[in-house]
């Protein structure tokens, strides 16, 4: 059969997975860096907006003489043949163009938004607070919560109890038996799925999962209370400290809104559909894709406490060059170089894939790199990443078979007797359940994950 596994990925699946050793500290990297890679500059970083917000800009212009050109093209390109059929596909053609490279321009500038959270775009704290408060309240993204929770990310990535997105799912989540009793009947009856169901889940995850996670912590860390909101300054999510800053930003966001439906009532609301909801929406795909694959994949583990460092979480990221040149300018490489983005998450991006190169030698067999062809890695791992054990310190991902998508080396073996992390999660999982099937909500008659404090539909989204 043939596949299209990169050859990368396919080396690191035939080892069995060693953890980084924890003699290598974050100051051997800092110190292979040379200093001017650590500089930001508001001028540089002015270019790429400037470029990026003027390709929009002529993406915008030309969206209203959309009816101009295909009247054009249908007329004297086609001197009028099947008028009333060519007129509906150019015009197809031309909007669909419009949506593709106006959605990647959003993605940007949703990226945009994200390095200014990180600092990275000025050596002003006014200026990147500025820039990010514009850029993501445009793309309707709450700029202090996002910002206060994606540093917590950086802080504690793949750390089980602490990261706060794209979370995996725990065995006792679909209330399987142990691993040592559990059959090929079990995992087929609740975990197993047809591939359309699959791809129906993956495609809705893709187009309203970020705004789910914004909204009500979905995938989100499963130890905070359910319906958590990073709409909600009270939310568990955030400090005293972010209180006002959380406020702000919702009311930027109100007023973003605001501004979208009075121009829809004063243009129509096809105008305000076709020119900025259509490409937000697609704007959505390309930001969990590469948010999702940066962390995500049966080749990256998740740690516990008796395991995790800072660096061993930076190591559970995957360089990928997702959509060649078109990521590297409209997404400003922010997958093609993330693993230095999460050593150094302050450099800006124009210089990250230089530091990647003189980290590399470094961490040798620990730095991630896939080429996997996006889509296709984007299936696998949404296919194949199914679950985690609810015990053990390195906890390495499980397919639908309840098998491991890859080995552990047998020094780094899980014992089989739960650690103290585990029990306590299990502990979490089984009060959850019982409260579940007390009443406070209902169970479908398959199986279901738990996750925030409920008990949930395995298929839910």
């Amino acid at each position: 059969m043939l596949s299209l596994d990169a050859p990368e990925y396919t080396t690191r699946l035939s080892k069995p997975f060693s953890p980084l050793p924890l003699s290598l500290k974050p100051a051997q990297l800092h110190a292979a860096v040379p200093k001017h890679l650590f500089e930001r500059s508001t001028l540089k970083s002015s270019f790429y907006i400037l470029r990026h917000l003027a390709v929009g800009a002529a993406l915008l212009w030309g969206v209203y003489r959309i009816d101009e050109a295909t009247e054009w093209v249908v007329r004297q390109a086609l001197g009028g043949w099947q008028e009333k059929w060519t007129r509906v596909l150019v015009g197809w053609v031309l909007w669909s163009n419009y949506w593709f490279w106006q959605s990647m321009v959003m993605a940007g500038i949703w990226v945009l938004g994200h390095e200014a959270g990180h600092d990275a775009l000025s050596p002003s704290g006014s200026v990147n607070e500025i820039l990010g408060i514009v850029f993501h309240t445009f793309v309707l993204t709450p700029y202090h919560a996002w910002k206060a929770t994606h540093r917590t990310h950086h802080k504690k990535t793949n750390h089980l109890g602490h990261d706060e997105t794209h979370m995996p799912w725990y065995r006792s989540d679909f209330r399987l038996p142990p691993e040592q009793e559990a059959t090929k009947i079990d995992y087929k009856d609740m975990v197993e799925e047809t591939p359309a169901f699959s791809l129906f889940r993956l495609v809705v995850r893709q187009f309203i999962g970020f705004q789910g996670y914004l909204l009500v912590n979905r995938k989100g860390n499963k130890k905070y209370p359910r319906w958590t909101s990073h709409y909600n300054p009270n939310a568990k999510l955030f400090k005293p400290a972010d209180h006002n800053g959380i406020i702000f930003s919702d009311i930027c966001i109100l007023s973003m809104i605001a501004l979208l439906t009075y121009w829809g009532n004063l243009r129509g609301g096809r105008e305000a559909w076709q020119v900025y909801w259509v490409p937000w929406f697609w704007m959505h795909n390309w930001i969990v894709t590469f948010t999702y694959l940066q962390h995500t994949d049966p080749t990256v583990p998740y740690y516990r406490d008796g395991q995790w460092t800072f660096l061993r979480g930076a190591m559970c990221t995957v360089d990928r060059p997702i959509f060649g040149w078109i990521g590297k300018v409209f997404f400003f490489s922010v997958a093609h170089d993330h693993v230095a983005h999460h050593i150094f998450a302050s450099v800006p991006f124009y210089h990250l894939a230089e530091v990647t190169e003189h980290i590399k030698p470094i961490l040798g067999d620990h730095y991630l790199y896939d080429p996997t062809p996006t889509f296709y890695a984007l299936w696998r791992s949404f296919t194949q990443c199914q679950f985690v054990e609810d015990h053990g310190d390195i906890l390495i991902f499980k397919n639908q078979a309840g098998e491991p998508t890859m080995q552990l080396e047998d020094q780094h073996r899980n014992k089989l007797t739960q650690s103290e992390h585990g029990r306590k999660h299990v502990k979490e999982i089984s009060s959850a359940t019982q409260r579940a099937s007390n009443g406070h909500t209902s169970i479908s008659k398959k199986p279901s994950k738990v996750g925030n404090g409920s008990a949930v539909s395995k298929k839910e989204l």
